[in-house]
């Protein structure tokens, strides 16, 4: 059975909605598609941290009852679980406030087992993190020699837009690994000022990676592959929440490649009909987090998704 091995951090989101708090929910860039694949019944991995508190009990826990082992968690006994908190605006969509309290030794832990065709996920500050850099690179390099897919959602958030500069080598080596990258207009404007996806994708990524997915928000989403382009609309919803959107969007593609057996070996002559089935299943997985405060694609979802 293939699996899904994903690398990044745990936190808990604290989502507030007219200045009041609404919800608590475990989160993390990579970690809300990874607890949809678990939901699913996928065979999934998950590479993080946490401290040994009560925000770190809540993770762990929420791990397992969605079918995902803590194995490859390093629950560390100095320092704090992160939080963030989550400002919902009018249009739903989330402005961050991050606390974080590492210790200095991270990630001390065993990685799990990688074989051929495996799908290994990375993405946000944690895949280039200076902290980290060594160990996220031992993964990448561990993947590639086993054959398996690796997908790469940027992720780049404006708050670390002034060390776009000093973080370049990292995320150049980054697209240089990934099979699929897959990022929003919004990542691109703050790591390079570009905005235009053509440019992008010519002057970015195409030496390095030829398979990207652009996404912008509520508007089209473009994909660029081995000798195609597209388009694909995203139709419109009343929101409750983005807070997972883009994550789960990933998850789906994940999911697509699963579910429609699509191997490392295939990627280059897939069709435009492969493409659209794996596009749709993203779509579904964004869209169905955006109508609950939950950072994951709903059991009932998953359930009947299956």
């Amino acid at each position: 059975m293939r699996k899904v091995i994903g690398i990044g951090e745990t936190i808990l989101d604290i989502l507030f909605k007219g200045g009041q708090p609404t919800a608590a929910v475990p989160g993390g860039s990579v970690f809300n598609g990874i607890i949809s694949l678990g939901r699913l019944g996928v065979n999934v991995s998950f590479i993080s941290e946490t401290g040994n508190d009560k925000v770190g009990d809540i993770i762990l826990n929420f791990m397992k009852e969605n079918g995902v082992s803590t194995d490859h968690v390093n629950v560390f006994p100095e320092g704090k679980s992160p939080v963030s908190l989550a400002f919902l605006n009018e249009r739903n969509d989330a402005e961050y406030l991050f606390y974080k309290d590492y210790p200095r030794l991270r990630l001390d832990v065993t990685m799990p087992e990688i074989s051929r065709d495996d799908i290994v996920m990375i993405g946000s500050y944690y895949a280039v993190t200076p902290q980290l850099r060594d160990k996220i690179k031992d993964l990448l390099d561990h993947a590639r020699q086993q054959g398996a897919i690796i997908y790469y959602d940027v992720n780049f958030r404006s708050t670390h837009k002034d060390e776009a500069i000093k973080l370049l080598p990292s995320i150049l080596e980054n697209f240089e690994y990934a099979d699929i990258i897959r990022g929003s207009v919004e990542d691109f404007e703050n790591m390079f000022a570009l905005t235009d996806a053509d440019k992008i994708y010519k002057s970015k990524l195409e030496f390095y990676c030829p398979r990207f997915i652009c996404t912008h928000g509520g508007e089209n989403i473009r994909l660029y592959a081995k000798g195609l382009k597209k388009d694909y609309e995203v139709e419109p919803l009343q929101t409750i929440s983005t807070v997972g959107a883009g994550d789960n969007f990933n998850a789906g593609v994940v999911f697509g490649l699963l579910k429609h057996r699509i191997r490392r070996d295939d990627l280059d002559d897939l069709s435009e009909e492969d493409w659209d089935n794996v596009i749709r299943c993203g779509k579904d997985f964004s869209a169905n987090v955006c109508m609950s405060l939950s950072n994951s694609i709903s059991k009932e979802f998953a359930v009947g998704y299956k």
